[in-house]
């Protein structure tokens, strides 16, 4: 029987090691290119959190990312691959333009309405998916991923052909000034508050009402949450629906809440993996919103911090790519073999 302080310590362990090896195996793809690693990795950590500057840009990157995650992770727990983050925060991103930037309304009531707007598409995209899955069984990974791509090019037209600024091909119409959050940084807004308290709220809502404690069980055991009398059908609507908040809460992010352009491009460049990337950070963070608040910092960091390497290091970008990816992986690694062992087990 293992002691609540072990069960405590050991992720934290966990996560100490394969960062220590990731950053090995970094280190020695590094040597066999002919760059120093300790010099990059200093460029690395430095930039990312060595100033003032460099820790609220960091934190710029992570704040779409702490709630992207929360798609992935709240799936998880109710035994989803749920992988439709990147098109409902696509939609999401569309959602915060439309009230954002095409409607007037008094300051503090059209930041709730984009906002609001925003997570509520998300939501909304993410229902075919539950549907799908609870009335014909159809596997989310297949719905999710069809419903990015319709996602990308409904988004795509909707810039080009109803959305775009006038005179700006490259781009929709930027949020008006009473829809922007107040900035705090060079590109860190206020709205990382509002991602940082939804976090919390899905946590309260996962471990202390009767409806997460349904949708936990669902997910780790299906067989005595239905003698139980657990409704799988409730929590996997619950859980899509929560996830397409976050997802939409996501796209709002970098509409709303990142300057200087305060829109989404043609190319969905801004938002443009934002799901994929929420994925890792959920492993990362093992499934837990509060645990992908500080793997999203850390994640956000080595975005931040790659530049460093690549400016100050000399390491060439794709190189600066492939490392912070066998960092990432290494730390997803312990959760993906979790989650594999509690499939078998269930």
């Amino acid at each position: 029987m293992t002691s609540p302080l072990v069960a405590r310590i050991r992720p934290v362990a966990e996560s100490g090691v394969a960062v220590a090896i990731g950053i090995a195996v970094g280190g020695l793809l590094m040597l066999a290119f002919r760059y120093n690693p300790i010099h990059a990795y200093i460029a690395l950590f430095t930039g990312a959190f060595g100033s003032v500057a460099g820790i609220l840009e960091s934190l710029a990157f992570a704040t779409p990312l702490m709630v992207s995650a929360v798609t992935f992770a709240v799936g998880v727990r109710a035994s989803l691959f749920n992988i439709g983050a990147e098109g409902q925060a696509y939609v999401g991103a569309v959602g915060a333009i439309v009230v954002g930037g095409t409607m007037l309304l008094p300051p503090g009531v059209h930041l709730i309405a984009a906002t609001s707007f925003a997570m509520c598409l998300g939501a909304v995209w993410a229902l075919p998916a539950a549907i799908l899955k609870i009335r014909r069984g159809v596997h989310e990974v297949v719905s999710t991923i069809m419903l990015n791509w319709i996602a990308f090019w409904l988004t795509t037209y909707l810039i080009g052909t109803y959305l775009g600024e006038p005179g700006r091909a490259e781009r929709a119409i930027p949020a008006v000034p009473t829809a922007r959050y107040p900035v705090i940084g060079e590109t860190l807004t206020a709205i990382i508050f509002v991602t940082i308290g939804f976090c919390l709220l899905v946590t309260i809502l996962l471990w202390r009402t009767g409806i997460g404690f349904e949708l936990r069980l669902v997910g780790d055991n299906p067989e005595a949450a239905k003698y139980a009398g657990a409704s799988s059908s409730r929590a996997i609507l619950v859980s899509f629906l929560v996830g397409g908040l976050a997802a939409g809460l996501a796209g709002a992010t970098q509409i709303l809440g990142r300057p200087p352009s305060w829109t989404l491009y043609t190319t969905l460049g801004n938002v443009l993996n934002l799901g994929f990337d929420g994925i890792a950070v959920a492993l990362i963070g093992r499934n837990h919103p509060i645990g992908g608040i500080f793997a999203a910092i850390f994640y956000g960091g080595l975005m931040h911090g790659g530049r460093f390497m690549e400016y100050q290091a000399g390491v060439a970008s794709e190189l600066v790519e492939a490392i912070n990816g066998i960092i990432v992986i290494a730390l997803a690694i312990p959760e993906i073999v979790a989650i594999l062992r509690r499939h078998r087990e269930s």
